[in-house]
């Protein structure tokens, strides 16, 4: 083996290694507090404006979390390093799934008060999704069960006429995965009207108007990308209705495409992007849609998984470096760069910000993978801005 040889396949461990650690650093605090039931009492609530979201954000945290680091747990255990830090954190989840659901648990959070319950009972239903087998799978039958009426729970809520109906949707489609039925009225009228909401060139309005912000990555497209999974593994169940169903699904992968070739196109030459709109301080969560479309190796030909590797290796460590992003204890701070609460909006607190974790979708990608295994190659910018 040649030096330079030697030396690309060093790098190539090298980023893997740097997403896992990235991920751990970020997760663990959340995970284990919830592993040992105490979560509510170990995480600190950080607000703007004297909001009040303590009967919110341990949900926040944990269903975000769960969320981002699913398809990572989903690969499993194995005799390497990282197959047994995946073990530890497949069983933090379990029990953390157990205690936030089960009413006897010091950590047992809140499904039906307010309406923030809606959102973050969609991300942990997603995070099931991600990870059927790892976490749904290896749950006893009263877990399962106390997870979904939990779920259930949120069916009071009325969801805003926005992003949202996505999230009355994604608990549906957990339900619907895991208990065969569900209200199905809910599923198809949020992907509706998410196609009429279409506005061309990879991007989706949040309801009828668009918004120049995020949340076609922290939302929208991820989020009709994992019911039309379930909607199409499920279509031999659900009769004829859903007879084009993979024609619906394969066109919305070609829009997350195009959303995806924007977002790879965002990532400036020193891994800065624009903090944009609403929820900035969900940070690298912005780039959950190109994780996503990289996790599922339909990146478009413009771009190759080794550019998107590389670009955001980039974002992650700019913001990672950051002063303050994280307290003396480890949890995250308010803030897009480093400590900034002043950019935090009133329905922002510590919880929400585990958002941040959906960028690391790719590591449910096996290392053998080309987006793992090719050789860097710097991103669209980098390559525009390089001196020649």
């Amino acid at each position: 083996m040649s030096f330079s040889t030697f030396a690309q396949d060093k790098a190539k461990i090298e980023s893997r290694e740097y997403f896992v650690n990235a991920l751990v650093k970020i997760s663990d605090p959340v995970l284990s507090a919830l592993a040992n039931n105490k979560l509510k009492e170990t995480m600190p609530v950080e607000v703007v404006h004297n909001a009040k979201r303590s009967n919110y954000t341990y949900l926040e945290a944990f269903g975000r979390t769960l969320s981002g680091i699913a398809p990572w747990l989903e690969l499993g255990p194995d005799e390497t390093e990282e197959g047994r830090l995946r073990e530890k954190y497949i069983q933090l989840s379990l029990k953390g799934l157990e205690n936030a659901t089960n009413p006897r648990a010091k950590d047992y959070m809140n499904f039906s008060e307010g309406n923030q319950p809606l959102v973050d009972a969609a991300f942990l239903a997603q995070g099931l999704l991600r990870a059927p087998k790892e976490l749904w799978g290896r749950l006893d039958e009263e877990a399962r069960e106390n997870i979904l009426i939990s779920l259930k729970k949120t069916r009071k809520i009325e969801p805003v006429y926005n992003n949202w109906l996505l999230f009355t949707a994604m608990v549906e489609a957990a339900i619907l995965k895991f208990e065969g039925e569900a209200d199905m009225v809910r599923i198809q009228y949020a992907i509706k009207k998410h196609d009429e909401w279409y506005l061309g060139d990879g991007t989706y309005g949040d309801g009828p108007n668009f918004h120049w912000d995020y949340y076609n990555g922290y939302v929208i497209q991820p989020m009709l990308l994992d019911i039309y999974k379930v909607l199409v593994d499920r279509k031999n169940d659900l009769g004829w209705r859903y007879k084009d169903i993979d024609e619906e699904y394969n066109e919305i992968v070609k829009r997350a495409q195009k959303y995806a070739l924007i977002q790879e196109r965002l990532i400036s030459p020193s891994g800065t992007y624009p903090p944009l709109g609403r929820s900035s301080t969900y940070r690298f969560g912005a780039f959950q849609a190109l994780s996503q479309i990289a996790l599922f190796q339909k990146l478009p030909k413009a771009i190759t998984p080794a550019q998107v590797r590389s670009g955001l290796q980039a974002v992650i460590e700019k913001q990672m470096t950051a002063k303050d992003m994280f307290d003396e204890n480890g949890w995250l701070t308010l803030g897009f760069y480093g400590h900034q609460p002043e950019m935090a909006e009133a329905y922002i607190s510590t919880g929400s910000l585990y958002l941040c974790t959906e960028v690391f979708l790719i590591l449910g990608l096996e290392p053998e993978t080309p987006f793992w295994s090719d050789p860097a190659e710097d991103w669209s910018q980098k390559q525009i801005w390089s001196t020649r």
